[in-house]
């Protein structure tokens, strides 16, 4: 899923650096080619992890029957396979094996004991069993052992059919629970009974010597997965609990989603251990590093016996002895003073109290004066001061103090004396052993079920205790496999019921699966709805730049917008053509009116002037 925004990511950014719309599309192509490469790649990862999972349908070939082929419509899904069940028969050497087909509690021993420290009505082990089918089964004939009663103490157990020893083989431990109403607050896990002369299963009870305890157990949100063995103190004899390590896996749905899950408990004799639910191991570790308290003491332990000396300084920072308090430092100037700028609101009514004896009040009948003293009635707030601002003695309000400065203090430096945190010796620890393996734990003989639920009808269904992994995993599919391939596979979720499964567990894939959807969307707009404008003609010719093919359409469409221009710009001109002459005529006949004007003007210059006759004339008289 990373891998599939990173590389959307990296094509948007490369897509903004396109230079055309074909680049653009080209580009597209090749995104949506590396998305799907991305998809095989991860599909094939699941499948080479695959592997690992334990496959329960190849061994149900026995118990499922498919129904008639027929050919479905198009529009509705495939049918579901009929499953028929068939009895679990172990197929190798077991020490317990339980799957409860007889229809009866044959072999169980009901536990008629009483709890210590606990009142007589609760104390009583008379919570009720029985072997039915689960209420919403889909495989009819396959029965189980199911608690029936809510807030009451319940105990159950059997014999093994001879004890396990811890030496040189595995233990394995294994059984189905389903909670058909959910859980509220209860457990649902077995206990291996120990191999003791006092071990008796009429009075099995809490208190009960037992080697593992082992199942899921909730109360509130807390949603817990036991493993827990007792482990015996070579030294003094005692026994003491040690928990596995909790879980990382999230548990919750196995309490709350109404399913058949099959827990699976893996002990080695190297010490090591694996905790799995459906096939799926959630816990694993070794007895020597992921239980607590440890196996093995700590060689060394702090002297109990050793004290801190008297002058020993513990201080790593102390007031400066040099230091001296200022002159100007007032230590008594108050932390807050009255604001001089506050003004009374107007209509404070001062001659009105803040609370007033109410009116209605009437004093009791049987009150006494003599002993209960003077009556009085009960205070009520001012109904006067409900439309004023306020009332009563009006007091300024209260402002911090600018030159407050408290009680002054020398300031800290670091201790010359300082010596650390004193801490007593270690000595040898007189307690000290080392058991390297823990796994040789106390035989036990028996197995049980000692519980306490405020749910009723918890489903319990084929136990088994062996050391062989394949004996194990061919019960499971006999058994639990029936039930997963009963209800199609639903144990199993889909791709989508994956995704949101692990969003709950891990908010932050929101996050992942919004850009993972929304950026390739975003992709596809960007790159068909926003393509780059094309240059005209003209731009071409400047820049001498290839011009992009255009199909016959467009070259019809372009052909016939010319025309219409080329229509446009002949009307344009013809229009243009007759305002000119128009303009010209118009000018014409201005400048006649103008050239008939010069004319007489030239005539009448001329009128005046005298005839060359007359300037001769002229001339004679001026020389005579």
């Amino acid at each position: 899923m990373v891998i599939l925004a990173c590389v959307v990511q990296s094509i948007v950014l490369t897509g903004l650096y396109a230079s055309s719309t074909m680049e653009l599309k080209w580009l597209l192509c090749v995104t949506l080619l590396i998305l799907g490469l991305v998809d095989v790649h991860t599909h094939d990862g699941e499948d080479d992890h695959g592997g690992d999972v334990i496959d329960i349908e190849d061994d149900l070939e026995d118990g499922v029957e498919e129904v008639e082929e027929s050919k479905p419509e198009a529009s509705s899904p495939p049918p579901s396979p009929k499953v028929t069940y068939k009895p679990a028969v172990p197929t190798g050497e077991v020490y317990f094996v339980e799957n409860f087909d007889k229809g009866t509690l044959e072999g169980w021993v009901l536990s008629k004991a009483k709890k210590d420290d606990t009142d007589d009505e609760i104390a009583k082990y008379d919570g009720k069993w029985e072997v039915l089918e689960m209420k919403d089964t889909k495989l009819p004939g396959d029965k189980g052992l199911v608690l029936m009663s809510r807030a009451k103490h319940h105990a159950i157990s059997a014999k093994l059919t001879k004890p396990f020893i811890f030496d040189t083989k595995p233990l394995i431990v294994q059984y189905e629970v389903n909670f058909q109403n959910g859980i509220e607050c209860g457990g649902a896990y077995v206990k291996l009974l120990s191999k003791t002369t006092e071990l008796n299963l009429d009075q099995f009870h809490d208190k009960t010597a037992y080697t593992i305890m082992f199942g899921p157990d909730k109360c509130g949100e807390d949603y817990k997965l036991h493993f827990i063995f007792r482990h015996k103190n070579p030294k003094t004899g005692k026994y003491e609990e040690k928990h596995a390590k909790r879980p990382d896996a999230d548990l919750k749905t196995y309490f709350t989603d109404k399913k058949t899950h099959l827990y699976t408990l893996v002990l080695n004799p190297d010490n090591s251990f694996e905790i799995l639910v459906d096939q799926t191991v959630v816990n694993s570790g070794n007895l020597l590093n992921d239980v607590t308290p440890a196996v093995n003491p700590p060689r060394e332990i702090e002297d109990p016996d050793d004290q801190k000396p008297e002058d020993w300084d513990e201080r790593p920072k102390i007031p400066d002895p040099d230091a001296v308090k200022p002159e100007d430092w007032d230590e008594d100037a108050p932390a807050k003073i009255p604001d001089d700028d506050a003004v009374k609101p107007e209509g404070w009514l001062d001659d009105e109290p803040e609370y007033v004896a109410d009116p209605d009040a009437e004093k009791p009948e049987d009150w006494d004066e003599d002993m209960d003293g003077e009556w009085e009635a009960p205070q009520i707030a001012n109904p006067k001061c409900e439309s004023a601002p306020g009332c009563g003695t009006w007091e300024r309000s209260m402002i911090d103090n600018p030159n407050y400065k408290g009680k002054w203090k020398p300031p800290m430096i670091d201790n010359p004396n300082y010596q650390g945190i004193w801490k007593p010796r270690k000595i040898p620890n007189p307690d000290f052993f080392e058991d390297l393996e823990p796994f040789r734990m106390t035989p036990f003989t028996a197995v049980g079920l000692e519980l306490w639920s405020m749910t009723s009808d918890i489903f319990f269904d084929n136990f088994i205790i062996c050391s062989d992994q394949v004996v194990a995993e061919d019960w499971a599919n006999d058994g639990w496999g029936l039930k997963k391939a009963a209800d199609g596979g639903a144990a199993e979720p889909g791709v989508v019921g994956q995704m949101m499964a692990a969003a709950e567990e891990r908010p932050w894939l929101w996050v992942v699966y919004i850009l993972t959807v929304a950026l390739p969307v975003f992709l596809v707009v960007l790159f068909c709805c926003s393509g780059k404008k094309q240059p005209n003609a003209a731009e071409y010719k400047k820049t001498d730049a290839p011009q992009p093919d255009v199909n016959e359409e467009k070259e019809e469409e372009k052909d016939k917008a010319d025309e219409e221009k080329a229509d446009e710009e002949e009307e344009e001109a013809e229009s243009n053509e007759d305002k000119l002459e128009e303009k010209q005529k118009s000018d014409a006949d201005v400048g006649s009116a103008s050239q008939e004007e010069e004319e007489d003007e030239e005539e009448e210059e001329e009128d005046g002037k005298p005839t060359l006759e007359e300037e001769e004339s002229m001339n004679r008289l001026k020389k005579s």
